[in-house]
């Protein structure tokens, strides 16, 4: 790996102890331009990550913590009247930063995730008729807890759809626990991050990303992929267009990560599963929850070409 990101990947390390890949794949979205979703249990170090990829990449970084009355103003802004000019001013809300955790996304009602993911989406913000955009870069990572879990809304398929991958970071390993239990307070050492890599060169990074050189058979083989899903009747509907887009972007970011200029079949099975989990469903399993599990299966159902 040679490339400005070795850094980066170096630090959030010495956090996140035993998740190389996890944190391969949250970087992986970012450089392909895309949102992230981490869903897990609580305290296994969701909030973390995101704390310290902000701090060495140098972003900006606001953290929304969602709940059941929060409301859409609450993270896009409001006019207020100004009773000594007359007029309406606008406070930001705190969307408008270059990183958003959005803790506990499926706490929030629908209506107010629509209004986070339409933000997502459109890299912009309305507001009394007037478009407002939002910083470059600009990446979400949202958390979310299990659906069983007491007090929460889970995200209809059309909404995660919205993120190019879904992540868990599951337990720790004994090895890894130990360093947790054993050593520094994780808050402590992330207050004192530094930057690793600036906002232009982060920028250059993903422009690099989109420009990974994919062949012809390997669109063959994406494609191959696509069609599995939806002529199977192992699944409730098949892969979309979109998601085979996001499935190369985000192969084309792995591949960068490695530090090459050309996408290889690995690097589509390595991030098959982060991209196709939340979007393929069982007929026998309503709640998704074993879509990374399906979406290993199309791994070995489809041969490279």
């Amino acid at each position: 790996m040679n490339h400005p990101l070795h850094k980066v990947i170096a630090q959030t390390e010495q956090v996140i102890l035993g998740k190389p890949r996890q944190i391969r794949l949250a970087l992986t979205c970012l450089l392909a331009r895309g949102h992230l979703l981490i869903e897990d249990l609580p305290g296994v170090g969701k909030t973390t990550l995101a704390h310290v990829l902000a701090k060495t990449l140098g972003l900006q970084f606001q953290r929304i913590q969602f709940t059941s009355d929060m409301l859409p103003s609450d993270i896009l802004g409001v006019s207020i009247f100004q009773r000594d000019s007359g007029d309406f001013k606008f406070h930001a809300g705190p969307i408008f930063a270059q990183m958003i955790l959005a803790d506990e996304v499926n706490r929030a009602t629908p209506k107010t995730q629509s209004a986070l993911l339409e933000a997502m989406e459109e890299q912009q913000v309305t507001s009394e008729g007037e478009t407002r955009p939002l910083p470059a870069p600009f990446f979400v990572i949202a958390t979310q807890n299990p659906s069983n879990q007491i007090g929460t809304f889970p995200l209809p398929e059309s909404q995660l759809d919205r993120f190019l991958m879904r992540i868990q970071l599951g337990y720790p390993d004994a090895q890894a626990e130990r360093g947790l239990l054993s050593g520094v307070d994780r808050r402590d050492i992330v207050a004192n991050l530094t930057p690793q890599i600036g906002v232009a060169e982060l920028q250059g990074l993903q422009q690099q990303a989109r420009q990974v050189f994919v062949a012809p058979a390997l669109l063959d083989y994406v494609q191959a992929i696509l069609r599995h899903t939806r002529e199977s009747a192992r699944y409730t509907h098949g892969l979309s267009p979109r998601a085979g887009l996001s499935l190369l972007a985000a192969a084309r970011a792995w591949a960068l990560l490695d530090g090459r200029d050309a996408v290889s079949p690995e690097d589509i099975q390595a991030v098959l599963p982060g991209v196709a989990g939340h979007r393929l469903q069982s007929i026998q399993d309503t709640q998704n929850s074993a879509g990374d599990q399906l979406a290993r299966e199309l791994i070995e159902a489809v041969a490279i070409p």
